[in-house]
Formats: C-alpha cells, sequence, structure tokens
C-alpha cells in the first residue's frame, strides 16, 4: 500500500506534495475524508505510539490548554479522532514503512522510498 495522508489547505503538505513521485500513491484529504478508527489504528501499528502521531504545533492543543496536562496514550488517540488538525502532517505509509511529518530527513526518506 502507498498512501499519504494530508490536508489540501496547508502550505507545507502541497509543497511537499508537489517534490514527491506520486505514481501509484492513493492521497487521502483528511479534513474532507477524515481518517477512520482503523487507519488511525494501523498507523499506530507502525509508528508504535499515538503520541508521535499528535501535532503539538495545532492551534487547538495550545487554545485548550492541552500542553499543560500530561496525556496519556489513549488521550491522543481520541484527540486525534476527535479531530484532523490533530493528526501531525503529512502522513505517509510505503509498504510496511511510515513517516510522519514535515521535517526534512524524512521528507528525504520518503523521496527515496518513492522514486
Amino acid at each position: 500500500m502507498k498512501k499519504i495522508y494530508h490536508l489540501k489547505t496547508c502550505d507545507t503538505c502541497k509543497r511537499i506534495l508537489k517534490e514527491l513521485n506520486l505514481e501509484g500513491v492513493t492521497l487521502q484529504e483528511i479534513k474532507t475524508n477524515e481518517i477512520t478508527k482503523e487507519q488511525l489504528e494501523e498507523m499506530h501499528a507502525l509508528s508504535g505510539s499515538y503520541e508521535e502521531l499528535f501535532s503539538k504545533r495545532a492551534q487547538l492543543y495550545k487554545s485548550r490548554g492541552l500542553k499543560d496536562l500530561s496525556l496519556s496514550e489513549t488521550d491522543y488517540k481520541n484527540l486525534i479522532l476527535e479531530t484532523y488538525t490533530f493528526l501531525k502532517r503529512p502522513v505517509a505509509i510505503i509498504e510496511n514503512e511510515i513517516f510522519i511529518g514535515n521535517s526534512k530527513k524524512n521528507i528525504e526518506a520518503l523521496k527515496t522510498v518513492l522514486q
């Protein structure tokens, strides 16, 4: 499977998608086609952590005061399922490998796999 979860209104996601070879890749826009519990569990199985999938840059993270709380893995999971904004973007699953977020190192590794 080759799949990328992204947000179409995110300039960073748009820039990254332009840089990638998307041949044979399924794109899922997470605002209009929210991730399912099963999809999140698949991401968790590959990453080993809901916290790793969670975006602490989300505006809701600060406005809800979540940064001042000690969140559990279950909290991270439920928050991601509650609203797309808490998923760190983009998330790419290529075969049995997962790439989470937009760090330069991560995107370079993703480019290599998609060559």
